[in-house]
């Protein structure tokens, strides 16, 4: 079996060492006679897999004591609600980057739910930037500070994390985490759809600081509760139980790879090695700011729009596939997640190169 490339943006790719493993066990995990799909997610087969799952998890991004990690469903998109339903109670207003669409739906879905002050926008400027730390002003009374660190569909990326002081920061990580290290202690609230760098679609990961979790607005829905959630340990209604088996064996995949340090430095040289090969062409063309350029999704447009077709085409006869860009962009986009080799981003580089040589 050939395994192919894929830069989708997600669901993405999966380590192929993790596949394997979950290949082996899927009809019998560990000498238990059942698959983990049939397992009870209170029977002590599972509960010891949801535990190291955690305790992992929680090695790998060095999670302080005083934080709770909660595996739910829902994916990232319920955050935007989740967030203001469960922070913004006693003050009603928050503050949100806008940096690009799913910023935009976080802002969107906030509003129904708080006063949102939006403190800055890379509208304009069809958000190909991040703010420099002094171009926007936060309110020390916001009932938080809401900011997406990376943009999947644009490319953009926050170079730093912003200071907040006193008020909570919640960051949607979907594209970005396990991807480095992360000081965990500078946020409030940190969450992420599973299907970029942690699992398959179905799992939602928070991390969510012990003193935040409180009485949310009247009327929050149970399962919208984060003290529900909580204090059942994930366990209020049944988890995705294979998302979250799948999810701890890619955290084992991390920590046997070295870790987030290890990661950081494969994942630096891959965009680098791609980029290089963008900035390096008169063919190709990425619309990001420099400092603003994500290490995981890279957008990049051809000189002549109709050869995109052809590019791909092209592309997928040498196994390298989902590079399409998103509809509302155009181009082209390779998401290099932690699962991509850097033999992938190598046969992408090679055959960028070839096809400019041929059509330029």
């Amino acid at each position: 079996m050939t395994r192919l490339f894929n830069f989708s943006a997600g669901p993405a790719m999966l380590p192929q060492a993790v596949l394997e493993k979950a290949k082996q066990e899927i009809l019998d995990w560990q000498g238990s006679g059942m698959s983990v799909m049939e397992m009870s997610h209170r029977g002590k087969e599972f509960m010891s897999i949801a535990a190291k799952a955690e305790a992992d998890l929680r090695k790998l991004m060095a999670i302080p004591d005083n934080y709770k990690v909660l595996f739910l469903q829902g994916g990232a998109s319920s955050q935007f609600a989740m967030v203001p339903m469960n922070l913004a109670v006693t003050k009603k207003s928050a503050d949100y980057f806008n940096t690009g669409a799913w910023s935009k739906k976080a802002i969107a879905e906030a509003k129904r739910y708080c006063d949102v002050n939006v403190v800055w926008s890379g509208e304009e400027g069809n958000f190909s930037q991040t703010p420099e730390s002094s171009a926007y002003t936060l309110d020390p009374d916001a009932a938080f500070v809401h900011y997406t660190p990376n943009e999947t569909i644009g490319g953009v990326e926050f170079p730093y994390i912003p200071d907040t002081g006193d008020v909570p920061l919640v960051a949607d990580m979907s594209s970005t985490i396990l991807s480095r290290p992360l000081d965990v202690s500078r946020f409030g609230i940190i969450y992420a759809g599973a299907q970029k760098n942690i699992g398959p679609a179905g799992l939602t990961m928070v991390i969510i600081r012990e003193d935040l979790i409180a009485e949310p607005q009247q009327g929050t829905p149970s399962m919208f509760q984060y003290g529900i959630h909580a204090n059942n340990d994930s366990m209020y209604n049944t988890p995705p139980t294979y998302g979250m088996y799948l999810a701890g064996l890619v955290f084992e995949w991390l920590l046997e790879k070295g870790g987030l340090s290890a990661m950081a430095e494969t994942n630096e040289r891959k965009a680098r090695r791609l980029y290089d090969a963008i900035d390096n062409s008169g063919f190709y063309q990425n619309p990001v700011e420099l400092r603003s350029r994500s290490w995981m999704n890279v957008p990049f447009t051809l000189a002549d729009a109709e050869l995109d077709p052809v590019f791909l085409k092209g592309a997928t006869e040498k196994g390298l596939i989902t590079l399409k860009g998103h509809r509302s962009v155009g181009g082209m986009r390779a998401s290099i997640y932690n699962a991509m080799p850097e033999a992938g981003v190598d046969a992408l580089v090679e055959f960028m190169q070839a096809f400019e040589k041929e059509h330029a």
